[in-house]
């Protein structure tokens, strides 16, 4: 309409909306169906949850329980051989009683932890199958460990055989050299090795006898933790030789040597959990090494069995929270910061 009196329209300029058109707009007025309110209720707790800055300290804790708590207990868990482990731990098996075995224990203290386990195994396989055992090493700190693994279970475990010095086991020692230790080795070993360890002649060793380089043994067995190690003995000595090799060595140098499988490495111990898994095969065959004290390496898997299954937990629910926070915003519906539950309206029909 025109108003005469002041020349103007009386129309009002904008458009004319109802107090029901301003609840049926705001964002949180808007009805909404039962399903959408239960989807919220879940949803906005749970996004709340995602969204909150949880104290690290909590998962911190977690993971020392998880660890913490099988070291304490010193609990084994259960562990199947893999086929590499079961190709190692058989042909030892079948190898003939007496046969000649050299044991390069190539490592140091750094990773004793690691390799200690499964080079301690292989003693005892060794021995329990009655084969003559030839140590040495290309590592100078590995002497130590050698006479204590030696002494531990030649001497001690296997008491009631009496095991012999210089008959059915001896250390011929380290040596220096590296790669051309490991060649000399393969040719001539009494040029390198004019003496044991212990200073005496291998002339005067009687399980020297028909020993003079890498042909005349019937397996060699190298527990590995870099260079000079696993991989150099392969390419140095086996491939020429063609003397069967198995190889214990640390996680970071398994990738390094599976190609090797099966043509110049019977199979691989790859890090405590290659030792573990041989401990299980050793025990079953023999139940005298089922005791928990012999099983380090089985011992050692428990907290690294809690602490994997604690962080996949972990990883799987930091992806469920981010998922549903972005499904379920903290202003869904009208919830959030800025916002009050009780103004939701449900839609007509549905449950008050």
């Amino acid at each position: 309409m025109f108003d005469k009196e002041n020349g103007m329209s009386s129309t009002p300029s904008g458009p004319t909306t109802s107090k029901a058109d301003d609840d049926q707009s705001s964002p949180s007025r808007q009805p909404l169906h039962w399903g959408h309110l239960v989807a919220e209720n879940g949803g906005y707790l749970l996004a709340r949850l995602g969204a909150a800055n949880i104290d690290r300290r909590w998962i911190f804790l977690l993971m020392l329980l998880a660890v913490g708590i099988p070291v304490l207990t010193k609990a084994t868990f259960p562990e199947k051989p893999t086929a590499n482990v079961k190709a190692v731990f058989n042909h030892i098996e079948e190898l003939k009683p007496g046969s000649r075995v050299l044991v390069s224990m190539d490592y140091d203290p750094a990773s004793a932890a690691e390799l200690n386990p499964m080079a301690v195994s292989f003693l005892r396989h060794l021995a329990s199958r009655g084969h003559k055992i030839y140590l040495m090493t290309l590592w100078p700190a590995a002497s130590p460990l050698i006479n204590e693994n030696t002494n531990e279970v030649l001497n001690d475990e296997f008491a009631e055989k009496n095991l012999e010095y210089g008959k059915d086991w001896m250390f011929l020692g380290y040596q220096a050299g590296e790669v051309v230790a490991i060649k000399k080795v393969a040719d001539n070993l009494r040029a390198l090795f004019p003496t044991d360890a212990r200073g005496t002649s291998l002339e005067k060793i009687p399980m020297m006898e028909g020993i003079h380089s890498l042909k005349d043994f019937d397996l060699l067995l190298n527990v590995s933790a870099g260079y000079p190690g696993a991989k150099e003995w392969v390419q140095y000595a086996t491939t020429t030789t063609r003397t069967p090799m198995a190889v214990g060595c640390t996680g970071v140098q398994g990738p390094q040597l599976y190609p090797y499988i099966p043509d110049r490495v019977l199979g691989i111990l790859a890090a405590i959990k290659g030792a573990a898994e041989y401990e299980a095969a050793l025990s079953e065959k023999y139940p005298r090494f089922a005791e928990p004290r012999l099983n380090e390496g089985l011992q050692r898997m428990g907290p690294q069995l809690w602490a994997h299954l604690l962080m996949i937990c972990l990883i799987v629910a930091g992806n469920i929270l981010y998922v549903l926070s972005r499904c379920f915003p903290l202003n869904v519906y009208g919830v959030g910061a800025n916002s009050h539950r009780a103004d939701v309206t449900p839609a007509p029909g549905g449950p008050a």
